[in-house]
């Protein structure tokens, strides 16, 4: 009797740890049961919103001139160098000129051998005159026939003819002079501003042919204290840009320093590459310390709008939507309009952040797992809003927790800096709490209680 007494004792025992054991893992597990609806939340604040407009541009010096030739020949010295200071009229490289020496030297002769006939040809038309005078006296007399004086006559006329030609000799052997000795000076390749030399595309012993353009031997910038850069900027960005607009870009030879600039000109042909139309703003830029170098990349940046206490509300709230299984989860009726499953628009961010504890976990009807749904992403309105028909874009909506319920604001949107966006128009105070993610707990108490899903039991609902 007494073992079978203490037998009964063991098993009763051991039912009582059991039990135990179930009612407390049955109790941690409610306490540690994921709500069944958790919303990613965030405030509405004011402060300091700076709107940007960013493009890439080019470093280049106000100035730049190409120096050619004007004469084909063969390189004999270079002056200067990369890098190298100039003036206007210093003498920077020199083309062989011994064949457009002796090109002067000839029509120099030629001129000399032109001046020569003139003098002849002024002395015959001197005797002609005299022959003619003393004709023209005889035949007044009746002393000689009149066929001699009209030989007389036409000599008198040849020769003048002479003199006429020999004049025009004189010119034309000046002007070949004159070309030689231009030539001959071309052959002496002088700088035309003051400057640097950025580029020399030849050496001592080239052959330069000038025959059909003149070849660039040199690049001078004129002066690289005073810089510009050439950005390409969006033809959507283009008119929030004005002249005199302060600007600031970074360059990688100097990435944590920033160089500022003014824009001096906003040009109005653009430029289509692969069918994206760019408009060249081009910004002046001082560079007295002479870090910035010709060809450069710059990337720009334009302050084209700030205020300093704007009420600001984040970017992924007025692009969230939430999705019907959320309303249902929340005990809410679901607004008209809104899609269900995969059709809903998605959102960006992942789920976490505030929660709400206390929300029922009623599920649709049979119990069953929801379909997945999308909550707030791409476009952020509901139906009405948005380009609507009056037209208008800025019109948006934002979602707010209130006492574990969703409520939707209207909203007129201001200038965003990429991140936050300022609101102009609405209800919405600062202090708000606008929902910006949202998912549904797939485990017992949450919506869909008991159907498969992801790890942990989470569903996403945007």
């Amino acid at each position: 009797m007494a073992i079978r007494a203490r037998s009964v004792v063991i098993a009763l025992v051991g039912v009582g740890a059991v039990g135990a054991g179930v009612f407390a893992g049955l109790k941690w597990r409610k306490d540690h049961a994921k709500p069944a609806v958790e919303l990613e939340t965030a405030k509405v604040d004011r402060g300091r919103i700076i709107s940007r407009v960013t493009a890439t541009g080019t470093l280049s010096a106000l100035v730049t001139v190409q120096v050619g030739s004007q004469v084909s020949g063969r390189i004999q010295k270079l002056f200067v160098d990369f890098n190298s200071p100039v003036k206007a009229g210093q003498l920077i490289a020199r083309i062989d000129a011994q064949l457009f020496q002796a090109s002067v030297d000839q029509a120099r002769a030629n001129y000399v051998a032109a001046v020569g006939s003139m003098a002849k040809s002024e002395a015959q038309a001197r005797d002609a005159r005299r022959q003619f005078d003393r004709s023209k006296g005889l035949l007044d007399k009746k002393l000689i026939a009149q066929a001699d004086f009209d030989t007389a006559e036409a000599n008198l006329d040849v020769a003048n003819a002479q003199v006429a030609m020999a004049k025009g000799a004189i010119a034309q052997a000046k002007a070949s002079l004159q070309q030689a000795e231009v030539n001959l000076q071309y052959t002496r390749i002088v700088s035309p501003t003051d400057g640097v030399v950025i580029s020399r595309s030849v050496d001592v012993g080239q052959t330069v042919a000038a025959s059909l353009s003149a070849p660039t031997l040199f690049v001078i910038a004129q002066d690289l204290s005073k810089m510009q850069v050439d950005t390409s900027v969006a033809e959507a960005d283009i008119g929030k840009l004005r002249p005199s607009m302060s600007a600031t870009f970074t360059v990688d030879a100097y990435p944590g320093e920033k160089f500022r600039g003014k824009v001096r000109q906003i040009r109005n042909a653009a430029t289509t590459v692969q069918n994206v139309v760019t408009y060249d703003a081009v910004i002046d830029v001082d560079n007295d310390q002479l870090k910035l170098r010709p060809g450069m990349t710059a990337n720009v940046t334009f302050i084209w709008a700030e205020k300093d206490d704007a009420l600001r509300v984040p970017n992924a709230a007025l692009r969230f939507r939430p999705a019907a299984e959320i309303f249902v989860a929340l005990g809410q009726t679901p607004p008209a309009g809104l899609k269900d499953g995969p059709g809903a628009a998605r959102a960006s961010r992942p789920p976490g952040g505030a929660s709400i504890p206390g929300a029922p976990a009623a599920g649709p009807p049979g119990g069953g797992a929801p379909p997945r749904a999308a909550g707030g992403g791409g476009a952020g309105r509901v139906p009405g809003q948005g380009r609507g028909d009056d037209g208008n874009n800025d019109k948006r909506t934002v979602w707010v927790s209130r006492a574990g319920r969703l409520e939707s604001l209207p909203v007129r949107t201001g200038i965003s800096d990429g991140s936050l966006t300022e609101v102009v128009e609405s209800a919405l105070q600062a202090g708000d709490v606008v929902v910006v993610d949202a998912s549904t707990s797939g485990q017992a108490g949450g919506v869909g209680a008991g159907a498969a899903g992801p790890p942990g039991g989470m569903r996403r609902l945007f």
